[in-house]
């Protein structure tokens, strides 16, 4: 117990030293000893651009985690990520009909609100099978043909797109923090204040399905009933992220697996902060890291060189 608590320390105190880091980081650097005397300008930049990036990588980082968690748990599969469901490619089919179709160029509220829209309506889809079906494969390959058929969709509309409005949804599509300002960002918190709510009511059955759906049916747990909320859980927390700031990968993949490797558990009630923790600290890295160059990278070829490496260790070790 004591050094769970010396862990759960650390992560939080690496988080405040990230967060900061973050803040200082960019093409204009601002020294931490000099953040209560700020120029105009160095103000300007903190407040209304860095400020609201850095809480969204924290938002993000986190939810994106604790989905990864959940659908790895659901499905016992321990390269099931949040986008499992075909969420990513809702959004991405919403963004790409207001985008490649003329109807959102250079509108990144309409984006925003496309790709709301696309991740709705496919978990809403989700949310209908899953209440009709009992096997946990089905959904997961009714969620892979949702997502193989929105897809299909965005290739077809890509294919009669003129090259400015398919820059847009390129750009789009790997994934960017700096799209959230002070506007978008309650949005955002909602959403995945809600679903985290929802995450802590499951932490009791997410810990009795770990041990098999009969199992938790003998400890009393409503299987259909839990699969159906961690599946609008997941859902809200992967399509808030992508909807604001686009499809960002590998970190719902990644982190679950260093969560229970540093914890040396399962226990959702450890393992849950511990993802929500770990995650945010991590997309706070590679926010550092893109923003190092004079120009900045793509958060998801940075978050994908972090968690790459972990899904290749984690196929060898399972063989």
């Amino acid at each position: 117990m004591r050094k769970n608590t010396y862990i759960f320390l650390g992560l939080t105190l690496l988080l405040l030293v990230l967060a900061l880091l973050d803040i200082c980081s960019g093409s204009v650097w601002i020294s931490p000893h000099r953040l209560f005397a700020l120029s105009p300008m160095q103000e300007q930049i903190l407040l209304q651009l860095r400020l609201p990036k850095m809480l969204t990588a924290i938002l993000a980082g986190a939810s994106l985690s604790v989905a990864g968690l959940m659908m790895q748990t659901l499905f016992r599969n321990p390269l099931a990520g949040p986008y499992i469901l075909g969420i990513s490619s809702g959004a991405s089919l919403g963004v790409a009909l207001v985008t490649m179709c003329g109807v959102a160029l250079g509108s990144s509220g309409l984006i925003s609100g496309a790709a709301i829209v696309g991740s709705i309506l496919v978990m809403l889809l989700v949310m209908m099978i899953a209440k009709r079906i009992r096997s946990n494969v089905t959904l997961l390959i009714v969620g892979m043909m949702v997502g193989n058929i929105a897809g299909a969709l965005v290739n077809m509309i890509q294919n009669f797109a003129n090259p400015d409005s398919l820059k847009l949804f390129i750009v789009w599509t790997l994934g960017s923090l700096n799209g959230v300002g002070w506007k978008e960002l309650p949005a955002l918190a909602i959403g995945v204040l809600l679903a985290f709510i929802l995450v802590l009511i499951l932490i009791k059955p997410l810990n009795g399905l770990l041990l098999g759906e009969d199992y938790a049916r003998g400890l009393g747990i409503h299987v259909e009933r839990t699969r159906w909320m961690m599946v609008v859980a997941s859902c809200l927390l992967a399509g808030s992220v992508t909807a604001f700031c686009g499809p960002i990968a590998f970190i719902g993949v990644a982190v679950p697996h260093i969560a229970r490797g540093v914890l040396a558990t399962s226990n959702h009630r450890l393992t849950v902060p511990a993802s929500l923790l770990i995650g945010a600290n991590i997309l706070l890295i590679c926010d550092v890291l893109c923003n190092l160059g004079t120009y900045s990278l793509p958060i998801s070829t940075m978050s994908a060189l972090f968690g790459a490496p972990i899904i290749l260790w984690i196929i060898l070790k399972k063989k």
